[in-house]
């Protein structure tokens, strides 16, 4: 749904214009010093279908996922309105593999749509010079970025999505925090890690933790993530200096590593299941709960008593009813009683449409194991 009036294709470019702006005038309160990236633009969530910006530090990359989207001059406003807004380095566009295949989209290309400091005079030197000047003058697609005050490594160019997972930063925190009240705070599992997210917030307050991921590439900026944040010197939690933990990453598939531990009776006093979805179409749903209750019953049989437990799903197809019934199946199988703390969802840049379903998809329990 774009407009219930029919619309000229200028009056659209207007209103992506000013429907951007709104969008990044919602998110601008949420970024600060400790927070600089955030979802600007949700698709539908922002009565923009199909146009995803992610800002990064100083870099933003942006998504076009509708067909109607793939124009030059749909480009050029959006550039122009994040320019104005924001100011950053650069701007990139990536795809959405799984989209582009599906709406027959053209692969667009790794250069920026835009860059700070771009010649626009090339055409008036040298080809020898303007080769070097393009070497110096070439924008550089990784930066950094902060949540929660905790820094991560950023290539525009690499990792999943849009490079990664702005949605569960308050998540983050409060799997940090929910450990620290429980005093759960000796060993921690991070189950599919990705680039550490989970992980470094628990690193933060516990004595060990542990990160599988079946990709090495992630395992690998989740380890500069760890180091950068070590080298900082200048955290702080609760006025006193971080006693960052031992931290193992773990190059595994979840389910195998998850059987293997759990028979030979490992323990950990947090554990935190953050799997990719498993259901993106209605028929994979059946599928899902199958990997939803295996996950969980293995992490189960693992958490000591009184243990925490952090479990998600990204898949909009599985339903709050159905995840939780699946932890609940997978409770009873191993003889365990969870109590709730807490439902979660994304991050208030992921906003949620309550007459748009398709908007609420992440869902986070958190759960006390005894």
């Amino acid at each position: 749904m774009i407009s219930r009036e029919g619309l000229d294709h200028a009056a659209w470019l207007e209103l992506i214009a000013s429907r951007l702006r709104a969008a990044i005038a919602r998110r601008k309160p949420m970024l600060d010093a400790a927070n600089d990236a955030c979802r600007l633009c949700f698709s539908e969530a922002d009565e923009l279908p199909g146009l995803i910006a992610d800002k990064y530090g100083d870099l933003i990359v942006l998504q076009f996922l509708t067909k109607g989207l793939i124009r030059a001059d749909v480009a050029e406003v959006c550039v122009r309105v994040l320019r104005e807004e924001l100011e950053p380095a650069a701007i990139f566009e990536r795809p959405d593999p799984r989209i582009r295949e599906l709406e027959g989209l053209p692969t667009p290309s790794p250069d920026p749509l835009w860059a700070a400091g771009q010649l626009s005079t090339a055409d008036r030197v040298s080809t020898a010079d303007r080769v070097s000047i393009a070497a110096v003058a070439r924008p550089v697609a990784a930066t950094e970025f902060h949540l929660n005050d905790l820094v991560f490594h950023y290539d525009a160019n690499a990792g999943q999505k849009t490079g990664a997972f702005l949605d569960q930063r308050t998540n983050y925190a409060a799997a940090q925090q929910w450990a620290q009240r429980l005093d759960r705070t000796g060993s921690a599992l991070d189950v599919c890690c990705y680039q550490g997210g989970f992980a470094l917030h628990l690193a933060k307050v516990c004595r060990q933790v542990t990160g599988i991921d079946s990709s090495r590439a992630s395992l690998e900026v989740a380890e500069r993530n760890l180091q950068a944040n070590r080298a900082r010197g200048d955290g702080k939690l609760g006025g006193a200096e971080i006693d960052w933990a031992d931290v193992d990453w773990i190059e595994a598939d979840a389910f195998e590593i998850l059987r293997d531990w759990s028979q030979a009776g490992e323990k950990f006093d947090t554990i935190v299941l953050d799997p990719p979805a498993f259901a993106k179409t209605k028929r994979a749903i059946e599928g899902a709960l199958r990997g939803y209750k295996e996950l969980n019953l293995r992490a189960l049989k693992m958490v000591r008593a009184g243990g925490l437990l952090v479990t998600c799903s990204c898949s909009h197809h599985v339903n709050w009813a159905d995840l939780e019934a699946s932890v609940a199946a997978a409770a009873a199988d191993a003889s365990r009683r969870v109590r709730l703390l807490e439902r979660r969802g994304a991050a208030p840049d992921h906003p949620v449409i309550l007459n748009l379903p398709e908007t609420e998809y992440l869902k986070c329990l958190v759960l006390e194991v005894e």
